[in-house]
């Protein structure tokens, strides 16, 4: 794109009204649950579940290596020279590592529905630098050409417009195409409720553990008298420290409990069903957000297999494609992929079995075993004579 294009895209207005995206988490964080509770993503992510399944999966994605491939006559190989190589296997920018970099945006995806990163390029057009935008700072636009525009606004109020080729913009469970919405925006009532039983708990603890009832005053007493037995029970009674005291009411006076108990109300019950719900909304297997009622030695790398399979691969495949898009100048020559072998390796023996197949139908060589394996290259491993020696 030539100089003189690029400045009047920037310049170029909006279409209407109805192509300027606003960010998602001033709606969302503007509307309560059915449940009586506010939920936006600061609110929340203060569900310790709803933070293990994001912590889960940002930290996943975020140390599971990013490689840059060329691609060759007899297959691919590593391009460390690219420069986003760089970018994407150490450092994207003077601040962060790849990791934080990534694990950053990946919570972002999950919290907000949207992840920006801004491109900065060097005179040859190929990326030098991916800066992070908070999502509830970008507004997304489209011209009359129907290009997106980023606008970002800085902590001073000042808004500056970016370029779609200015942006690497990750979405995640669009409507439309081009904002995207978080589990925590689709499934707001879910969420809310986990909220509410979360204050229902701990008002329980805040009150002395008890719920709350009546207090029965004999007949006569004035408005004033009433409020002053009902402050002087709350006084003695109200907050963990006034647990088990016995309380002293004035003559005649009675309480009765009008609540139900926490185990009548099966508080704790709804309680785990709320984590069971939070990881079916993020499609994490409970056992990686601390439900082990389900896990076992039998079963824990099968759960891994499938947190792989259907809960980051989705994650994985949009990296890739959103960098091969934008990142990437020379598609037919070069492009990025996980290496997610590590998290299917499995247990030693598994590990072993298969590389004996693999060896032994002729499909893998014995160096590619010891490179899986983080093990020295031997010289001649794999040649048929040296095969058959026992390695010293």
């Amino acid at each position: 794109m030539n100089v003189l294009r690029r400045f009047l895209e920037r310049r170029a207005s909006p279409s209407g009204a109805g192509d300027h995206y606003d960010p998602y988490y001033a709606a969302l964080g503007a509307a309560g649950a059915s449940s009586g509770v506010m939920v936006n993503p600061d609110t929340a992510e203060s569900i310790s579940a709803v933070y293990a399944a994001i912590a889960a999966i940002s930290e996943s994605v975020g140390s599971l290596p990013l490689d840059v491939y060329r691609r060759t006559d007899t297959g691919r190989e590593k391009a460390r020279q690219h420069p986003l190589y760089r970018l994407l296997h150490d450092a994207p920018n003077g601040y962060q590592t790849a990791l934080e970099l990534r694990e950053q945006m990946q919570r972002h995806i999950l919290l907000r529905g949207n992840a920006y990163a801004e491109i900065v390029r060097g005179g040859n057009g190929q990326p030098q630098a991916l800066l992070p935008l908070h999502p509830d700072r970008v507004t997304i636009l489209r011209n009359q050409v129907g290009n997106l525009l980023y606008d970002v606004t800085d902590e001073s109020g000042r808004v500056r417009r970016l370029l779609a080729d200015e942006v690497l913009h990750l979405r995640y469970h669009t409507d439309d195409g081009i904002v995207g919405r978080s589990p925590i925006q689709v499934a707001r009532d879910t969420v809310g409720l986990a909220l509410a039983e979360r204050t229902h708990g701990s008002k329980m603890f805040e009150q002395g553990t008890k719920l709350s009832g009546v207090i029965e005053a004999p007949p006569g007493l004035s408005k004033e008298q009433n409020t002053q037995i009902r402050e002087s029970w709350a006084a003695g009674q109200e907050g963990v420290n006034n647990h088990g005291k016995t309380p002293v009411l004035p003559q005649g006076a009675q309480y009765k409990p009008v609540s139900m108990t926490l185990e009548d109300a099966e508080w704790i019950e709804a309680r785990r069903l709320s984590v069971e719900e939070v990881a079916r909304l993020f499609r994490v297997p409970p056992v990686l957000i601390g439900d082990l009622r389900e896990a076992n030695y039998s079963n824990a790398v099968e759960l891994g297999r499938y947190f792989v399979t259907h809960t980051l691969r989705r994650h994985l495949v949009a990296w890739e494609q959103g960098i091969n898009r934008v990142l990437i100048n020379d598609p037919a020559r070069f492009y990025v992929e996980h290496n997610v072998e590590a998290l299917l390796r499995g247990d030693s023996l598994t590990r072993a079995q298969f590389y004996e197949r693999g060896i032994n139908d002729r499909w893998m060589l014995r160096s590619e075993v010891r490179r899986l394996e983080n093990l020295p290259a031997i010289e001649g491993i794999d040649d048929e004579e040296a095969a058959q020696r026992p390695i010293e």
